[in-house]
């Protein structure tokens, strides 16, 4: 939804009451710490992003390994540029989902942990996309990142989380 603008396809993932914590490790972005209700959450996660970023692509670094799990973790990282200035920003953290124990499985409660936002200049975008565009989409792996990623001092910090 987020990486396409796509706010309806959030009715296929969040229950209407769900909730989504934003804990923010870093400076250089922002987002409200709680949001209730599915309706807020796609304000903030797909439309107001939309007006900021484009060229968007989230990776997640794991597969749940069943389709009804209560509960998921997973690294990701994230890569856009940014509408205005045309900086590039590449990210990456830990996602905690919380489902509904009955079908549909829908998300309840959405922990995102923001480790790391780098911000690098307009000139990397080509670079950046390159290398983005490389990796599986959606569902990649942490060493898949670390094998492919362009030789750019200000990536380090992104790579070193998803060494851990």
């Amino acid at each position: 939804a987020k990486d396409e603008n796509r706010p309806h396809l959030l009715e296929g993932v969040f229950t209407p009451e769900a909730q989504l914590e934003v804990r923010n490790r870093t400076g250089t972005i922002s987002f409200p710490a709680v949001t209730e209700g599915r309706e807020a959450i796609a304000d903030i996660l797909v439309r107001q992003f939309a007006q900021a970023y484009e060229n968007i692509y989230s990776f997640y670094m794991d597969r749940p390994a069943v389709a009804t799990a209560a509960t998921f973790s997973c690294d990701w990282l994230v890569g856009m540029s940014e509408k205005e200035d045309k900086n590039v920003r590449i990210g990456c953290g830990r996602y905690d989902w919380s489902f509904q124990t009955w079908p549909p499985f829908l998300t309840n409660r959405l922990v995102i942990t923001i480790a790391v936002m780098e911000v690098l200049p307009p000139s990397q975008l080509k670079p950046m996309l390159a290398w983005l565009r490389s990796l599986d989409y959606p569902w990649t792996s942490a060493a898949a990142v670390r094998a492919t990623a362009p030789d750019i001092a200000d990536l380090a910090p992104v790579l070193r989380y998803l060494g851990k």
